[in-house]
């Protein structure tokens, strides 16, 4: 059997769509593929059969994806922006504990119905670190947006810790969940005045 199948050598060598998916090893997976719908698909000694990869919209950028040399761990930064702070809590709160987890990138080529022209080929292997979770800046009527994150380093071990001079609402929760004391640090930022309560 070739590891890249025939089929998707002459895809990719020529006018293609690329379908790249994310299997994240906690418990259960996390399977997302960044296009629409829900795929069965596996990665082949990754996944149990019957794995599903859940669709998770249009990819803006991939980050570049090294391997580990000379005892030197790149890390990247896996990232959605855009989001509603409710669904961004949401998103927070319901994800289970991911650091310490291995994290699979792979690919594969769609045919003109995007549909999968074979199994996922995997490319890249990491660690996960940890979650962000930022604000940016709002002003006049522009609506609140949430970016969440996931911190991955290459290699066996992760060697990454997540900046605590940045307090978020993801910081606090990861010590006490029900701790709501750092969930409006992201309005606390040059050019916003935050309301203080008179008592």
């Amino acid at each position: 059997m070739d590891w890249v199948p025939s089929n998707v050598i002459d895809a990719l060598a020529s006018s293609h769509q690329l379908g790249i998916f994310t299997h994240i090893a906690t418990v259960p997976p996390l399977r997302v593929w960044f296009g629409v719908e829900d795929i069965p698909i596996t990665i082949e000694s990754v996944d149990d059969g019957g794995a599903i990869y859940q669709g998770g919209g249009r990819l803006i950028g991939l980050p570049t994806l090294e391997v580990l040399v000379n005892g030197t761990a790149d890390a990247v930064e896996f990232t959605m922006s855009g989001i509603d702070p409710a669904t961004g809590a949401a998103v927070i709160d319901s994800i289970p504990a991911v650091r310490g987890c291995d994290v699979y990138v792979g690919i594969t080529t769609l045919d003109d119905y995007y549909q999968p022209m074979s199994q996922i080929i995997p490319l890249w292997r990491g660690t996960a670190s940890h979650t962000t979770e930022a604000s940016p800046t709002v002003t006049g009527q522009q609506n609140r947006t949430t970016t969440l994150g996931l911190a991955i380093a290459a290699g066996g071990e992760t060697r990454s810790r997540s900046a605590r001079s940045l307090w978020s609402s993801a910081h606090q929760k990861a010590l006490s969940a029900t701790d709501k004391f750092c969930d409006n640090t992201s309005r606390m930022a040059r050019g916003v005045h935050p309301v203080w309560p008179n008592y």
